[in-house]
């Protein structure tokens, strides 16, 4: 048995997650805040929000907290509702690891519940005292990307603990491809796209057709090449039959982006602890996306998607992998045989 809980910040860690959870052959339950909805009949434990009131979570309280949490509010009923829930369903299950994605908090909590826990390392640059606490009490580290596109920076001891595993996609997706088509990806964990924006980049090479999926500003003005689509549920289909693909620097979206070699323009968002800024970085220079230092000026549009479609033949091999969620299932596999194994040994 194991718990997977997933943080609420954006798409892509509830889209990793049922990814593996389709993979794993055992019994897994999702945790976290508003999944029954979206999980096609995984089991799951929804949990309250902890967010502040002002709905926006940036990962500051404004509490006095230890150097060892990142995020504690005090007072918060939905937090104490949370913990006793979590507490309550590893009490009751008794599961044989956790997958935490991502809380320094809920690692911990699954960690004082005596369960071995396989944390969610994502990008960027994470040597501060709560991320290296849950690194260290961590039975594995998972790392949803290659490990050529890893921090520089990051400790040989963490690299030692982590499981790489770029290209965690949806199975099945056919690739037939419009290379006409232009397709910007705005993701739910930051701020709508400025529509205004692409409305400009769509008039400046009309020959191709434009369509933004996710949250956007519609503008006033929009040209015959541009749709605004909105949120689709059929990402992972439209990225892979794209011409070029325009979007930051997430996991999800880079992960569908290199496994289905499409090219690549990136802007990244800025996120806590730098983590879209290292990802592009590392893009950048591994030739796997083409990164505007700035803004493009209306006739840059056209160099830069050129430079894109020549990207995904000079990609290194192990950027492109699609298989990413059975090898994780494969691993998970493999790290609950020795609890198995003690809990045997025990009756």
């Amino acid at each position: 048995m194991i718990g997977y809980y997933i943080h609420h910040q954006g798409e892509g860690h509830r889209q990793r997650a049922a990814a593996i959870a389709a993979a794993y052959r055992g019994p897994m339950t999702l945790i976290g805040t508003g999944l029954g909805a979206r999980l096609n009949g995984i089991p799951c434990l929804d949990l309250p929000d902890d967010r502040l009131p002002h709905g926006q979570f940036d990962g500051r309280d404004k509490a006095i907290r230890p150097p060892a949490l990142h995020y504690a509010p005090l007072h918060h009923t939905g937090v104490r509702e949370r913990v006793a829930l979590i507490a309550n369903w590893i009490a009751e299950a008794q599961p044989d690891l956790m997958i935490v994605d991502v809380s320094v908090e809920v690692a911990m909590l699954a960690r004082l519940a005596s369960v071995p826990v396989a944390y969610v390392r994502l990008s960027g640059r994470r040597s501060d005292p709560p991320h290296c606490d849950a690194f260290a009490s961590a039975q594995a580290l998972l790392a949803p990307f290659a490990e050529p596109l890893d921090d520089m920076e990051i400790p040989e001891w963490v690299k030692q603990k982590t499981f790489y595993a770029n290209g965690i996609i949806p199975t099945g997706i056919a690739r037939s491809v419009d290379p006409t088509r232009v397709l910007v990806v705005a993701g739910r964990g930051g701020e709508a796209a400025d529509g205004a924006r692409w409305a400009a980049a769509a008039a400046a090479v009309p020959d191709r057709t434009w369509r933004v999926i996710g949250p956007s500003v519609v503008p006033a003005r929009i040209p015959e090449n541009l749709e605004f689509a909105g949120w689709v549920d059929g990402a992972d289909a439209e990225i892979a039959s794209a011409g070029v693909v325009i979007g930051a620097a997430g996991d999800g979206l880079v992960s569908a982006v290199l496994a289905h070699e499409r090219p690549f323009i990136c802007f990244p968002e800025p996120r806590a602890f730098d983590e879209q800024a290292v990802k592009a970085e590392r893009l950048a220079a591994l030739g796997a996306a083409v990164v505007p230092a700035i803004w493009p000026e209306a006739e840059q549009w056209r160099m830069l998607i050129a430079a894109a479609e020549r990207q995904p033949s000079q990609r290194p091999a192990a950027l492109r992998v699609r298989d990413g969620a059975e090898r994780v299932a494969r691993w998970l596999e493999q790290l609950t045989q020795a609890p198995q194994a003690l809990r045997e040994a025990r009756s």
